[in-house]
């Protein structure tokens, strides 16, 4: 148990590492504006009042890219059965125009305010008709110029808070108010490190996965077999991959898409080469639809009555047991219930997973300098032609 919401199996059963349960201790009480967005008291840049104007909207566009757009697209994807408002999400190049929907608004997010493929979008999908909000640092940059120029409003970026990390801040949380979700129910850092089983979960899950890339297990296969979560595991994908992979360490994320993957990829991660480390993860549907017992054959009556819900869960259990029988390493995340609390325990476990990886392999997980290299080789390119 992870939480009353979440069923959580660890990896193999190892003692917890002191030196780990002494780095989420030393976390916890930091001055840390990461990890004050995930307390109830943070104060957002933006008021009710804003919230209250910008909710008129029934369309929205979200310009963005990286940890700018991830996490919210991750947070419309697995409550979106509780979402009436309709959201876009523009995180790549494509041929466009902009809307002529007078009620849609547009909201561009960049921390920098100087993302050259949120530039590149907002040129294309925006002009002086269309509505739009700014959500960027409190400083100069292309965004913040454009925005005066269009005359539309700028909402300030905690410039102490990296994309990545930024769900639980404004870049996540004003969207999730725009869906009308309640953001409270998201930010329960406070309950979940005086939670015993939470906190010896997530040791026992960071000294696990140490023990794991120590005999040289570097690629994290998720076995999603949640559709509405795949978003989530590609914002997951960003957080792992960008925060940990530096000074030649790092982990691998890879996304399967189960059961389909059953039928191509199961094989090699069964019998294949042995770098690998799974985690399993499956949301219980309540309201799943039912098998047509009419259409059914006498040769398959066992699926009588049966949910798809049901069947999903036979597969996630029955690829569980061959896990285990063949000593292959996993941990599984069984989901009881789909709203904010739950998805917000799942966003602060993984962040305070990412964070302690990153002090305990003894790189910056804040920071993404080869990246950087890239963005200035594209400029040079771009410059001179």
């Amino acid at each position: 148990m992870l939480t009353n919401n979440i069923n959580f199996k660890n990896f193999i059963k190892i003692q917890q590492n002191k030196k780990i349960l002494k780095l989420f201790k030393e976390l916890i009480k930091e001055d840390n504006e990461i990890l004050n967005s995930f307390k109830k008291t943070y104060k957002n840049s933006y008021s009710k009042k804003d919230t209250n104007k910008l909710r008129k909207f029934s369309n929205y566009i979200l310009i963005g890219m990286g940890g700018s757009i991830l996490g919210t697209k991750a947070i419309y994807s697995f409550l979106k059965d509780k979402i009436k408002k309709k959201f876009l999400f523009k995180d790549f190049y494509e041929k466009n125009s902009p809307t002529k929907n007078k009620n849609c608004l547009n909201l561009i997010v960049s921390k920098s305010g100087n993302t050259l493929e949120t530039i590149v979008n907002s040129n294309v999908l925006i002009n002086k008709k269309s509505k739009n909000i700014f959500l960027t640092e409190n400083k100069k940059s292309y965004l913040v110029d454009l925005a005066q120029k269009l005359r539309s409003e700028v909402i300030h970026h905690n410039n102490f808070i990296g994309g990545r990390f930024s769900v639980l801040s404004e870049v996540g949380m004003l969207p999730a108010e725009l869906m009308n979700l309640d953001i409270t129910k998201f930010r329960n850092l406070n309950s979940l490190i005086k939670n015993k089983k939470f906190v010896n979960s997530l040791i026992k899950n960071v000294s696990n996965t140490l023990d794991l890339i120590k005999r040289n297990k570097r690629n994290s296969i998720i076995l999603n077999y949640d559709e509405k979560s795949a978003d989530l595991f590609f914002w997951y994908q960003q957080l792992i991959a960008e925060s940990l992979g530096k000074k030649s360490k790092g982990i691998l994320p890879t996304i399967s898409k189960l059961p389909q993957d059953n039928h191509s990829l199961m094989q090699l991660y069964l019998d294949g080469f042995k770098n690998n480390f799974y985690t399993f993860f499956f949301v219980n549907e309540k309201n799943s639809q039912k098998i047509n017992n009419l259409s059914l054959l006498k040769s398959h009556y066992y699926l009588k009555d049966k949910t798809l819900n049901d069947i999903k869960k036979s597969q996630f259990e029955a690829t569980e047991r061959i896990f285990k029988k063949k000593n292959i390493p996993f941990r599984s995340f069984y989901l009881k219930t789909r709203n904010e609390e739950t998805l917000g325990e799942l966003f602060i476990f993984f962040i305070l997973e990412t964070i302690l990886l990153g002090r305990a392999l003894g790189v910056n997980p804040y920071d993404q300098p080869s990246v950087e290299l890239i963005k200035k080789e594209t400029k040079f390119f771009l410059s001179r032609s």
